[in-house]
């Protein structure tokens, strides 16, 4: 615990949770049951390195919820891996589930190792044993409990953990939806990897069309033109980056755990990429002004900024020093109590990660369906949609003797691939969960913020799903 936060994450999260079941019609009993990690798996166990020696891997996988089967949650390596974390972040993906109405309980696991201090064959080694020891406790399955990549994992482990389950599992036929974030040729889904970033992007700029929320901030509508800081360079920072640029906005500042850029007239997310790749580092970005500290790319004026790294970066210290108008929680956890309680009192409207940067776990819901359907989105109506569309065109062209462009007809014909339609539920799911917390955050003026309105969302769900089961009438 660092001095400026007198809580652990799975208590900040309790807090945040505590704040908003006031404001629900749920007794303490079942908000009790709601809050609670129902499992919690804490493992040890030996592999052996490539120099010989044996190291202790400490591990864990916890169960936050079973109001929905199965439960669902990513995977982190890093060295900051501990049960506290662990528990919270299998909170929040509960929470998280039920916003966007994918129909999962929250789970989450971690291993204790740095990545980078391993080679390639001593990680399969740790990621296969740590798939055994789900498999033996029952603790992974597609109707069971479903993992995915976060901080520090990736296709590749994915498919390590497929090919164990499906080994110890001998003709399972579901056993690709054991985990989600595999390669396509193991069963993944197109639309993936950028999944967290666009839902990002589709979230902040669903709350920059809202004119009344908009004009209480003194901002224009859309996402077009504003100004935006993202910290991080991962997977989600650089799709959230390239969304935003994309569509208008002005990256103006860029930071790793190295330092920071500033650009006044916009950075290319892409160009930063490979001059950190051919360098080691985002510094001395050709045209950009180095930040001495990471954290100083906080304080800068924006219009948004997207927090895209690791948790508690805006605390109690930096948060009265924060210039931005909207916050979007891209990683988990950014903010403590403390700054948000801060950012209330500036008018900075914070956008939840709980939801926020729910676009992973909804393509992986995706994913998950498209393993337990064994077919491919787009196969069956792609053509169809292609000929009908050809032959609706025609007609018109035929009756009004006027002809469509290359580029509309080229448009207007195309059957939707894969990765259209994966777009587009994640598009859906995401504007409909935005202005599912504002409607209820509206109606209920006396809501502090958009986080207690989606924890208000979050608990009403589960708690209706429980009283729905009948186990607590």
């Amino acid at each position: 615990m660092s001095s400026q936060q007198p809580y652990s994450f799975f208590q900040s999260v309790e807090k945040s949770f505590d704040k908003a079941s006031k404001f629900t019609k749920w007794e303490n009993g079942l908000l009790e049951q709601i809050k609670a990690c129902n499992s919690v798996y804490s493992m040890r166990f030996p592999v052996k390195m490539d120099d010989g020696r044996i190291e202790v891997i400490e591990a864990y996988r916890v169960q936050h919820s079973q109001h929905k089967s199965p439960c669902k949650g990513g995977i982190r390596f890093s060295d900051e891996v501990n049960q506290d974390e662990v528990m919270a972040l299998a909170s929040l993906m509960t929470y998280k589930c039920a916003i966007v109405n994918v129909p999962f309980g929250g789970g989450k696991g971690g291993i204790k190792i740095n990545p980078k201090k391993h080679s390639v064959y001593e990680l399969e080694k740790i990621t296969r044993r740590y798939t055994s020891e789900l498999v033996k406790k029952n603790f992974i399955g597609p109707g069971i409990d479903v993992p995915a990549p976060d901080y520090g994992t990736g296709e590749r482990e994915m498919a390590w953990i497929v090919d164990t389950y499906a080994s110890l599992k001998p003709g399972e036929i579901d056993a690709a939806g054991c985990v989600t974030g595999k390669p396509i040729t193991q069963g993944g889904v197109r639309g993936r990897k950028e999944a967290t970033g666009l839902g990002v992007f589709f979230g902040i700029r669903e709350v920059c069309n809202m004119e009344d929320v908009m004009k209480k901030l003194g901002l224009s509508l859309g996402v077009e033109g504003k100004k935006v800081v993202v910290q991080g360079l991962g997977n989600v920072g650089y799709h959230s980056a390239k969304f935003f640029r994309e569509h208008g906005s002005i990256v103006v500042a860029i930071a790793e755990y190295e330092g920071a850029i500033y650009k006044a007239d916009g950075l290319n997310e892409e160009e930063v990429f490979q001059h950190r790749k051919a360098t080691g580092s985002i510094l001395n970005f050709p045209g950009a002004t180095n930040l001495a500290k990471s954290n100083d790319a906080l304080e800068l004026e924006c219009d948004i900024l997207i927090p895209a790294a690791l948790e508690n970066v805006i605390n109690g210290d930096n948060a009265g020093k924060v210039k931005a108008k909207i916050i979007g929680e891209a990683a988990n956890g950014p903010l403590t109590p403390e700054a948000d309680d801060i950012l209330i009192g500036k008018g900075v409207l914070v956008v939840p990660d709980m939801y926020l940067n729910a676009g992973g776990v909804t393509v992986s819901y995706f994913e998950w369906l498209k393993n337990l359907s064994h077919v491919r989105y787009g196969r069956m109506e792609k053509r169809f949609t292609e000929n009908l569309n050809t032959h609706i065109l025609d007609q018109i062209e035929g009756l009004t003797g006027k002809s469509v462009s290359d580029v509309e007809r080229k448009f207007i014909k195309h059957g939707p691939e894969e990765v259209d339609l994966v777009h587009s539920g994640l598009e859906e799911t995401m504007i409909t969960a935005t202005r599912e917390i504002m409607d209820i955050w509206k109606n209920n003026p006396d809501i502090p913020d958009m986080r207690t309105a989606a924890y208000v969302c979050a608990i009403n769900k589960v708690g209706t799903s429980y009283s729905e089961l009948g186990i607590f009438p």
